[in-house]
């Protein structure tokens, strides 16, 4: 039995006419009758009494209706949940998001697009960008956001925003007078940076040995306040976002520009290329494009 089939039966029993039935569903008696006659064949009993003048449901036909009632609501309501998944009303994705990237840009972005899109659950995971990535791959997540550069033969990668990273020291650091500063001048420094497993990490080691030495890390940490905390007690100089240096106390920690070679923060949000992406996960991508769009028509240049 099909939905065609028993929608055609549901028409006959509501107007306990073949004739009236096929006038409604714009279909000649003669088929009516044959598809009715297949269902029966197929079911293995009769559905309707013929042997009176005026047709009549017989108790199996009884059951049926019931129980179409319901299938056919039951339907009905699975096609208006897929519509309201398709046209992004409803839905769920998960997001790896860093702590430092999460404390830079995205508070409000979430909040705006719960705004436009109430419905739509997000599941925040908060991990480091490598992280982020093995959980992409291993099917565990449906997007990251993650600074570039990633592998790109395994994720599609939708680019947001450029941005440099900040040396960041104590008041009393004989760098703070500086405008700007070499990553070479800090072969001395001790470094505190975000632990193994984010990106920052590696970036910034990753500077270093091309400026010529490995930095000494005396400590690690995954929250970026945390790192300010420690830098502004004097246990040691860091690099973050411009976006979290603007967050710090200016008169605990003080931010320079780094001169060349500088270290880049690229954001962007990657997906596994071999997973379904849903519709959900795709409303977001368009929305965080857009936001971060209107960021750069605001930013100064």
């Amino acid at each position: 039995m099909d939905l065609r089939q028993l929608n055609y039966f549901m028409e006959i029993a509501r107007h306990s006419s073949f004739s009236k039935a096929s006038q409604h569903l714009h279909l000649s008696q003669p088929t009516l009758s044959k598809v009715i006659k297949n269902l029966e064949e197929e079911l293995g009993v009769p559905l309707f009494d013929r042997s009176t003048r005026r047709i009549q449901l017989t108790d199996t036909g009884q059951v049926l209706k019931e129980q179409g009632h319901l299938i056919l609501k039951t339907f009905d309501n699975l096609k208006t949940a897929l519509t309201d998944v398709i046209q992004m009303r409803k839905g769920k994705f998960s997001l790896g998001l860093p702590p430092v990237i999460g404390a830079s840009f995205f508070p409000k972005i979430i909040a705006q697009f719960h705004e436009f899109y109430p419905q739509i659950e997000i599941e925040l995971v908060e991990e480091g960008g490598k992280l982020i990535e093995q959980h992409l791959l291993d099917g565990e997540l449906d997007l990251g956001v993650v600074v570039l550069p990633v592998d790109e033969e395994k994720f599609e990668v939708v680019p947001l925003v450029n941005r440099e990273l900040m040396l960041i020291v104590p008041p009393a650091h004989r760098l703070t007078q500086q405008t700007d500063v070499s990553l070479h001048a800090l072969r001395d420094e001790r470094f505190i940076l975000f632990r193994k497993g984010f990106a920052l990490h590696d970036r910034v080691r990753e500077a270093c040995i091309r400026s010529g030495y490995e930095p000494k890390i005396v400590y690690e940490s995954t929250q970026w306040d945390f790192i300010g905390e420690m830098v502004a007690a004097g246990l040691g100089i860091s690099m973050l976002p411009e976006t979290i240096c603007m967050k710090n106390d200016p008169t605990q920690i003080t931010a320079v520009r780094m001169t060349e070679p500088k270290v880049h923060w690229d954001l962007a949000i990657i997906r596994n290329k071999n997973h379904y992406h849903s519709h959900a996960a795709r409303a977001w991508i368009m929305f965080v494009c857009e936001s971060f769009m209107g960021m750069k028509h605001l930013s100064p240049k």
